[in-house]
């Protein structure tokens, strides 16, 4: 760990004073020594008795410096550690509270198409049962998994035509239906892009308006949850299977953020409240989901 600017100097000035301690204490021994050393030198024994008294203040003197040194570092490490538990112990920032909680349990998955299968998964994997399901049907097809969609989730190609005969647009929706404002953007998207075949897919239902736009505008195929059950019904029975293959296929029941595509986490509100669906790039990306109950 580094050393701060600030400690720095403090430690430095603890080790002069042990090693200022050591050396006046080994003076000091060696000034009560000295006229044992000194007694084949007769002129400097008499000098060596002079000072011999100075000797015990030396050494008194070392010892204090010393024990100054260890009285200072217990101090310093007393007060390093009180400092980093209150930095441990600090609230943390309501901010910082919203991280990812316990994930709910992961539902059992099907072994049969049902009503309960598009409950169980999230959007994009409904957008890929999709993308499967017109590929069965012999389209070369591209999804546009995340991001500004431009109201196309699926372009539909065709080895006979260039460039896109179809598109598909997707919503997994969950006892919302999907009303006639969407149903007229999307036949925006198909009169910009002069495409005569669409087809709008839903888990969910549509409003009468709705069904009524698609009538008068037979070139879209509404398509709600009992439509697409029908369908899927009409492939063979190995064909069913690969579908429900890509509808449970990895964390099928966590929802795909729709911003950068990455899988979104259980956050829970700093100042409590209900859990919710939040992007695990946050800060960086700060898109939220509700939780359905």
């Amino acid at each position: 760990m580094a050393v701060s600017k600030k400690t720095k100097p403090h430690k430095m000035g603890m080790d002069t004073l042990l090693e200022k301690g050591v050396l006046v204490a080994g003076v000091g021994l060696a000034v009560l020594l000295s006229p044992f050393f000194l007694d084949s030198m007769p002129l400097l024994k008499p000098v060596a008795l002079g000072i011999r008294s100075m000797g015990w203040p030396l050494i008194a003197v070392g010892l204090i410096l010393v024990a100054v040194h260890f009285l200072l570092k217990s101090k310093a490490t007393q007060t390093a550690t009180l400092t980093a538990t209150a930095t441990t112990d600090a609230p943390m920032p309501a901010s910082a509270m919203r991280k990812p909680a316990m994930l709910p349990a992961q539902p059992t998955p099907a072994t049969a198409w049902s009503p309960a299968v598009f409950a169980a998964i999230e959007w994009r994997r409904f957008e890929a049962v999709c993308e499967a399901l017109f590929a069965q049907a012999g389209f070369s097809t591209r999804a546009q998994s995340h991001g500004a969609d431009g109201g196309v989730d699926i372009w539909l190609h065709s080895a006979n035509a260039q460039g896109p005969v179809g598109v598909v647009q997707c919503k997994h929706w969950q006892g919302k239906p999907v009303g006639v404002r969407e149903m007229r953007e999307f036949f925006g998207v198909m009169a910009a892009h002069k495409l005569q075949r669409g087809t709008y897919a839903t888990t969910s239902t549509y409003t009468a308006d709705a069904k009524q736009f698609a009538k008068d505008n037979n070139s879209i195929n509404a398509l709600d949850g009992p439509a697409l059950l029908a369908l899927i019904a009409q492939r063979t029975p190995q064909q069913q299977q690969a579908l429900l293959a890509v509808a449970y296929e990895g964390d099928y029941w966590r929802p795909t953020c729709a911003s950068c595509g990455t899988k979104m986490v259980e956050r829970t509100p700093g100042k409590g409240g209900a859990a919710f669906w939040g992007c695990a790039s946050y800060p960086k990306c700060k898109r939220t989901m509700a939780m359905a109950s």
